[in-house]
């Protein structure tokens, strides 16, 4: 039986029911503030997976006095997603004797980031090693697949902004992984956690981009013909507040910051090959992923910013 928290309801997360045999998913509601409601979701759980956060900071209304009558604050703060929630998991899954715990973090997770998410995501793996020293955690880059918000975050701001910013001159790199090759990690981990038992899995594709060189090749792609603008860190992190207001924002200071800094391995994969082997840090190829590449998959999700879809590159549909 798998449990999978959450803290909506079943019309939100019901799309995820098809990917289990009848009657072998039950979605449990939780609070992140509520450590007893969290200890219900794991009470007889063998294996947790952590995968909660979000690459801004949720908001909500409030009222106030005098016009115009409300304004915005922090529902959950990086701090709170990031540090303090995996942290009191980590400390549950130690006092009810849950025999493995699988940390999602991110590549980017960097005590010196200038970038808050990023920088929150390192304190949070420490606070997880802290509590639960046997923690797997899986650091993948930014991943790309039909939902994704790398590849698509070019095409919906050609698609709905009259200009498509860049920062720093685009230069800084990134080296982004197919969620699938992801999630097959993952299921390794699963179907043998006691090799796996406080050790890290960094999650890469096989090529860098810079920022300027995946906008090219988006566009490559959807045939978008957007007008470019590069900005300094710091005027864009002003241009853009307006838009991280939004509910699900397109781009927000922090993820200036965040594009502003490599999202790339420490290491060439023949340096993580080099390790100790009781020190390593473990790679896709190690855990017999087959990486699969962005121009595998990259045309099927994002042909439908394509004027006419995938139709206009057919003769006899005009």
């Amino acid at each position: 039986m798998t449990y999978i928290a959450n803290r909506g309801d079943d019309l939100e997360m019901r799309f995820l029911k098809p990917m289990f045999e009848l009657g072998r998913s039950r979605f449990t509601f939780y609070s992140p503030r509520d450590r007893d409601s969290m200890a219900e979701v794991i009470a007889d759980a063998d294996l947790v997976i952590n995968m909660t956060g979000k690459y801004y900071e949720t908001k909500h209304l409030i009222e106030k006095e005098g016009f115009p009558y409300f304004d915005y604050t922090e529902n959950y703060k990086f701090q709170e997603a990031n540090v303090d929630f995996p942290k009191v998991l980590a400390e549950l899954c130690t006092e009810m004797q849950v025999d493995n715990l699988i940390h999602v973090s991110s590549m980017s997770a960097n005590a010196d980031s200038k970038c808050d998410w990023s920088r929150t995501k390192f304190e949070g793996e420490m606070a997880v090693r802290e509590a639960y020293p046997w923690a797997t955690i899986v650091r993948p880059t930014q991943m790309f697949g039909p939902e994704d918000k790398i590849l698509n975050w070019f095409a919906l701001v050609a698609a709905r902004l009259p200009v498509v910013p860049v920062f720093e001159g685009g230069e800084a790199l990134t080296q982004p992984v197919y969620a699938v090759n992801v999630a097959d990690a993952i299921q390794k981990i699963v179907d043998d956690p006691e090799s796996f038992e406080g050790r890290t899995v960094d999650c890469f594709g096989p090529q860098d981009y810079s920022y300027n060189e995946l906008a090219k090749f988006v566009y490559d792609i959807t045939g978008q013909e957007p007008t470019m603008v590069d900005l300094p860190r710091d005027v864009g992190k002003q241009v853009v507040k307006p838009i991280s207001m939004m509910g699900s924002p397109l781009i927000t200071p922090d993820l200036v910051d965040m594009w502003c800094e490599d999202f790339i391995p420490s290491m060439t994969q023949e340096e993580y090959d080099a390790q100790p082997s009781s020190k390593k840090n473990f790679t896709l190829k190690d855990l017999g992923v087959n990486v699969v590449p962005m121009e595998k998959v990259a045309f099927s999700y994002l042909h439908r910013f394509r004027d006419g879809g995938h139709f206009s590159l057919e003769k006899g549909y005009h």
